[in-house]
């Protein structure tokens, strides 16, 4: 009955709910139910609902868009294994922080990983650990070249023209993307602070956030501000996709040649079951993973969807179990 219960979908109000977090982490129950057209009361209490049974989780994203698409400074790790050796090797992957993603597919030898690294490096998990392991009876490692959608960014479609205008956050400040650092600027030790404070929880009120940072809640309260304005809070709600009706998740290999990379790219970004787009090097030079309501629909996209866009070759893995989607929750002092 629990398992029933964990892969239920979520009524319409909840995934309306979800769907809000998606357009802003960190929007207030008030805001949400002038958009929604619920009660402060009811959007409090689902949140809070949601939140508790881990059911939804709004975390700092764990990858953030580099500026103009270019390197996210990742790999893309295919790594097959010995059957009966799967969840040793997940789980040695998965105490990594910096492994923030980990995919198992149906094959039951196969998982699909990112690996933060600085491109070019020779990364000892990649160079070393792994191929000596003796479980692991493959791997390959392709490096993002290019972002077209990020996880973090992806919607669920159950919101009106409307109600999404009225959650977006207004458009960053030119200025946030023309400098270094991880979100386009120089950050200090105060940002540094409140990101890693938020980074588990990013719907911390101001209030938690000075008393676990020690700064004054006034100065908070204004950094926040100016974080959002500058578009460097990214957040990303990490929900169970089978409780929004999208029990299939694909991961995409394909091969289109280069005059036709960037529009097929875009047309992949721009596609509402795309959840992540990314020119890669190695033989499959775009990959993307995507979340369907059924094989009906998967097929559907590959059929129909991805014509026209000069792909010459696609490989289809459907995705059995997401291990990882970093960070871990806080676990709560005993």
């Amino acid at each position: 009955m629990a398992r029933a219960s964990a892969d239920s979908v979520l009524s319409e109000m909840d995934q309306r709910l979800v769907a809000a977090l998606q357009w802003d982490g960190r929007v207030t129950a008030e805001r949400a139910a002038r958009a929604l057209g619920l009660s402060p009361a009811t959007v409090r209490r689902r949140l809070q609902a949601l939140g508790a049974d881990g059911t939804v989780r709004v975390v700092i994203s764990p990858v953030a868009r580099p500026r103009n698409g270019g390197s996210a400074g990742a790999l893309f790790l295919r790594i097959r294994v010995l059957r009966g050796k799967l969840d040793t090797i997940v789980a040695a992957l998965a105490a990594r922080e910096d492994i923030p993603f980990i995919d198992i597919t149906t094959s039951g030898d196969e998982i699909f990983a990112v690996a933060r690294t600085e491109p070019g490096s020779r990364d000892p998990l990649i160079f070393r650990q792994l191929p000596s392991t003796q479980a692991v009876t493959s791997l390959e490692t392709d490096t993002i070249l290019h972002v077209f959608r990020l996880t973090s960014e992806w919607r669920h479609q159950v919101l009106t023209v409307a109600e999404r205008t009225a959650l977006s956050p207004a458009d960053p400040a030119p200025e946030a993307t023309a400098s270094p650092g991880p979100y386009g600027v120089d950050t200090d030790a105060l940002e540094q602070a409140l990101i890693g404070v938020l980074t588990p929880d990013a719907r911390l009120t101001a209030a938690a956030l000075a008393a676990r940072t020690g700064h004054p809640e006034s100065t908070v309260r204004r950094r926040l501000a100016q974080l959002t304005t500058q578009g460097r809070l990214i957040t990303q709600v990490l929900v169970e996709p089978r409780r929004l009706g999208l029990p299939i998740e694909a991961k995409l290999l394909l091969h289109v040649p280069p005059d036709h990379l960037a529009t097929a790219g875009r047309a992949l970004a721009d596609h509402p079951s795309v959840h992540g787009a990314f020119a890669t090097s190695g033989p499959s030079n775009l990959h993307a993973a995507a979340y369907f309501p059924d094989l009906a629909a998967l097929y559907g996209f590959l059929s129909h969807d991805l014509t026209g866009l000069g792909i010459t070759h696609i490989e289809t893995a459907l995705v059995s179990h997401a291990a990882k989607r970093t960070p871990a929750p806080v676990q709560p002092q005993r």
